[in-house]
């Protein structure tokens, strides 16, 4: 499945709207798209939304949408 992430870079500075990015990744489920990105990067997650369908048509043509893969640890 594919999960879209938004996040802010860093845990330590108070989250704005402005400043959230976005990742796409692969994943087989929420919990394991939320340990990934945990394990591999220092962002603060503000959601994980599934993307199927209609969405993740939108995505692909309205959006930067590019796979980020990490690697397995």
């Amino acid at each position: 499945m594919i999960y879209k992430v938004l996040y802010q870079k860093d845990k330590i500075v108070n989250p704005r709207r402005e400043t959230t990015q976005t990742l796409y990744m692969e994943a087989d489920n929420m919990v394991e798209a939320r340990s990934t990105v945990e394990d591999n990067t220092p962002y603060n997650i503000e959601l994980i939304q599934e993307l199927t369908g209609n969405s993740l048509a939108y995505e692909k043509e309205h959006a930067d949408f590019k796979l980020t893969k990490f690697d397995k640890k």
